[in-house]
This record gives structure tokens, C-alpha cells and sequence, in this order.
């Protein structure tokens, strides 16, 4: 495995999530001090299904490995989501990666209603578009510029994004990510490597947020 390969696993915005991911992960069955619709007990007995390695943007010069879906939210995830303000929920999530520097992980979480699904993918997207500019406020070295890609028709919906990062010291890296819907359930999807916008799958990146949207269920 090249050197490179964790050390962009371990850049920019994965430094600044090692102090953000505790505010997301909270005590076991942590809900929104909301009212929980009776409907709840009945969503847990149906468990999402996630994506499979081979439902990922392909890698040109290396193969897809999925980790096991472990409960919790994802350190991956947490550059942008993991500071404050996101709701503690039950969140389920997969790893994936190649043996180069691609890596790509799916988070998921069962809300009490259609209605919390709707604001907690709301305000997923709001953080995400305001991640670049948190980025630099909280690091001076670091450059960040966001891009949105578009809705999907897929389910209630999903939005995608994209994210670039460049630090002082050369380190540049390309993230995609993306907010899906289907009822009470929200699925968050993200993919990154070392790059620039010029190396973003984004059409192979939208198949796949539909992929894990349609077969939440």
C-alpha cells in the first residue's frame, strides 16, 4: 500500500473531525426531545440496507472494499456535521475504501417521523453548505470551497455536494456528498480522495446516492 494512502485518510478535514464526531454519537437510543411518533417502534423493525462495494463510483486502477455497518456516527462524515446543532440519533454507518487514496463511507438513521426525516435532511444539507466557510474559520491554514450538484428525484429526495480542500503545507483533497431521503429515514453518503473538482465522479457519484436511496427499503 502506498505511503500516501492513510495519510490522506488522515488529512485536512479529517484532523478537524477528531474533535467534532462526540457531539453526534451521543447515549445509546438518544432522540430529539420531540415527541416521538408511535410509528417509531414499527420503523426500527425494518433495518435500511446499505450500499455493497460494487454500487460505488468505480475506482480506475483499484478495487472497492466495504467495511461491516457498525453503529455510530462516522468520523468520516464528521468534518462537517459533527460540531453542533445535528440532532443525536441512532446512526448506523459502512466504511468503504481501495487500497489507494479513495475511501467513501454511508451513514444512516431511522427518524421518529416523516416530518423529523425532513428537517434533519434539511439541516444536514444547510451544514453542508456551510462547511467551507467553518473549515477556514477554524483553521487559517486551511483553503475550502463548496459546490452543489443538484437534486435527485429519487424517494423524498436527495442533494449532493461537493467540498475541496487545499492547506498551507500542499495537502489538496476532493470530497462528494450527498443527503437522500426515503419517509422517516435520511442517508448520508460522502467519497473523497486526494484532488481537485477535475477529479470528482460526479455523475457516477449521483448513480450511487440513488442506489442507496432506492434500496433503503
Amino acid at each position: 500500500m502506498p505511503m500516501r494512502t492513510r495519510a490522506a485518510a488522515l488529512s485536512v478535514i479529517t484532523l478537524l473531525a477528531l474533535a467534532a464526531v462526540t457531539s453526534l454519537t451521543g447515549p445509546a437510543g438518544a432522540a430529539p426531545a420531540a415527541d416521538v411518533a408511535p410509528e417509531a417502534q414499527q420503523a426500527k423493525a425494518v433495518t435500511p440496507k446499505f450500499l455493497v462495494a460494487s454500487q460505488l463510483p468505480p475506482h480506475p486502477s483499484s478495487e472497492w472494499t466495504a467495511g461491516p455497518v457498525t453503529d455510530g456516527f462516522p468520523i468520516e462524515l464528521a468534518h462537517c456535521l459533527g460540531e453542533d446543532g445535528v440532532p443525536a440519533y441512532d446512526y448506523r454507518h459502512r466504511v468503504f475504501h481501495t487500497e489507494l487514496d479513495t475511501g467513501a463511507v454511508q451513514a444512516t438513521v431511522v427518524t421518529g417521523s416523516a416530518a423529523q426525516g425532513k428537517a434533519l435532511a434539511a439541516l444536514i444539507n444547510k451544514r453542508i453548505r456551510s462547511c467551507a466557510d467553518r473549515i477556514e474559520q477554524s483553521d487559517p491554514g486551511i483553503e475550502a470551497e463548496g459546490r452543489y450538484y443538484g437534486s435527485l428525484p429519487v424517494e423524498e429526495g436527495a442533494q449532493v455536494h461537493g467540498l475541496h480542500t487545499r492547506a498551507s503545507w500542499g495537502a489538496t483533497d476532493i470530497h462528494l456528498l450527498s443527503v437522500g431521503r426515503d419517509g422517516r429515514t435520511v442517508t448520508i453518503v460522502g467519497w473523497g480522495q486526494m484532488g481537485d473538482f477535475g477529479n470528482a465522479p460526479v455523475a457516477a457519484f449521483k448513480k450511487t446516492t440513488t442506489k442507496a436511496v432506492n434500496k433503503l427499503y
